[in-house]
């Protein structure tokens, strides 16, 4: 169960996509062309009479490291990916370079006053780590636009509704109350706590809600007055206030108090980016929205697995699904490198310069090539990502692992760098 093959015309229109054993007898009969590896598309190489593609809508789960993508048909999941972000590598490589930056004005410019504060952000600035999520997913949307007929976008707005958790009478009593009353906060507790009994931490039991102070003395239903226990420390807990529970063992107890005022990392992230996806994909196709909680009730009712293009399938209101594909394309992250022309090491002192010319032979480090060696020590073929040298001995990163040495004669390119990796 293959992903479906995008389609193009003569003019590079969007048609219907085509199960691959279909895309597979149109390339032998000569029907028809690749035109592109990643997402694998196909060019006809005949006039369409009357083409009426089916329109088709994009279910998009955001998330903070990997974000699920489905292309629904109406009927049936025609076509999965999953899209992993490199936010924290962009947060570290600027934590790096404000050390040094810092580092340098304390050995060289003591003297100056500071300006840091010299700086204004425009409304609706987001760090560099969280709008690098926005973005790529704005680029694939566009690019999925550009090979298949997609008509309206379907995203899950907010992971985890927290603001309807705190006061559940913003959208009225029936929200919470429904076939969805509880999803919501339990998920987030299950995310924040670990899937594990905070008092003793058993895994893989039953695990309930409980009131770090008891409401029975006045504490709260706020979710961060909550936490997950099993059934015999809930109940040996009981109406005891947390300090006088554990006060045998006081690292504990200082551990839930500093992480029940601590939000959810990821949720966080997601949260922040949440109204600048969803603004971003407005201005492009119309759009409709769906929760977390909502997500996983669609997947426990249709008894899926929990995986991210799953959770993008089961996104919004769903009456059937039906799964055509369930190879899922894994699409990593991973930039166009380094603009410096000096690399330094830890310290920032300079230890190797880079060549400006980045094209060797006609290749360049990042495209996946095929290379199938016919002599030598390494006979065999190889599919992967090259890194080039001008000498012309390159090295290819296959699945198996990676192979040095191949000479550019033997390798020839499938797919341009585009700063993604691929890999199903």
């Amino acid at each position: 169960m293959q992903n479906y093959v995008f389609v193009i015309d003569q003019n590079k229109q969007p048609l219907n996509l085509i199960p691959p054993a279909r895309a597979r007898e149109l390339l032998t009969k000569q029907k028809a062309a690749v035109f592109r590896m990643y997402p694998f598309t196909i060019i006809l190489k005949h006039a369409v009479a009357n083409p009426l593609p089916k329109p088709l809508t994009i279910k998009i789960d955001p998330g903070s490291k990997v974000t699920g993508i489905a292309i629904f048909d109406g009927e049936n999941v025609i076509w999965v990916a999953e899209l992993e972000h490199r936010g924290g590598q962009i947060k570290n490589a600027l934590l790096s370079r404000r050390s040094l930056r810092r580092s340098r004005r304390n050995r060289k410019t003591r003297y100056r006053p500071a300006r840091f504060d010299n700086r204004k952000r425009k409304e609706g600035w987001l760090p560099p780590s969280l709008m690098h999520r926005v973005l790529t997913v704005e680029t694939w949307v566009k690019r999925l636009c550009r090979y298949a007929p997609i008509t309206q976008v379907v995203m899950e707005l907010v992971r985890f509704d927290t603001q309807k958790m705190q006061n559940p009478e913003i959208d009225g009593v029936e929200y919470q109350q429904g076939e969805l009353a509880g999803y919501e906060v339990r998920e987030y507790l299950l995310e924040k706590w670990g899937h594990n009994c905070v008092y003793c931490d058993k895994q893989d039991v039953p695990l309930q809600i409980e009131h770090i102070y008891p409401r029975a003395k006045g504490g709260s239903n706020r979710v961060s007055n909550l936490t997950l226990s099993c059934e015999k420390c809930n109940s040996l807990k009981g109406i005891l206030l947390i300090d006088e529970f554990l006060k045998k063992d006081l690292t504990r107890l200082e551990r839930i108090k500093r992480q029940s005022k601590t939000p959810l990392k990821d949720a966080a992230a997601v949260n922040s980016t949440r109204w600048k996806l969803y603004n971003t994909l407005k201005e492009m196709l119309p759009i409709t929205t769906g929760t977390g909680g909502q997500t996983k009730f669609n997947r426990i009712r249709f008894g899926l697995k929990k995986q991210h293009w799953i959770d993008a399938v089961c996104v919004g209101n769903i009456e059937a699904i039906k799964l055509l594909t369930q190879q899922p394309l894994r699409i990593k992250c991973t930039g166009w490198g380094t603009r410096k022309m000096c690399s330094t090491d830890e310290y920032g002192f300079p230890i190797r310069h880079r060549d400006s010319n980045q094209v060797h032979f006609g290749f360049r480090t990042g495209n996946i090539v095929k290379a199938i060696v016919t002599s030598g020590k390494k006979v065999g073929e190889y599919v992967g990502r090259v890194l080039c040298r001008k000498t012309g001995s390159f090295d290819i990163a296959t699945k198996t692992g990676r192979v040095t040495g191949i000479s550019h004669r033997f390798c020839t390119s499938i797919h341009k760098k585009d700063g993604y990796s691929y890999v199903f």
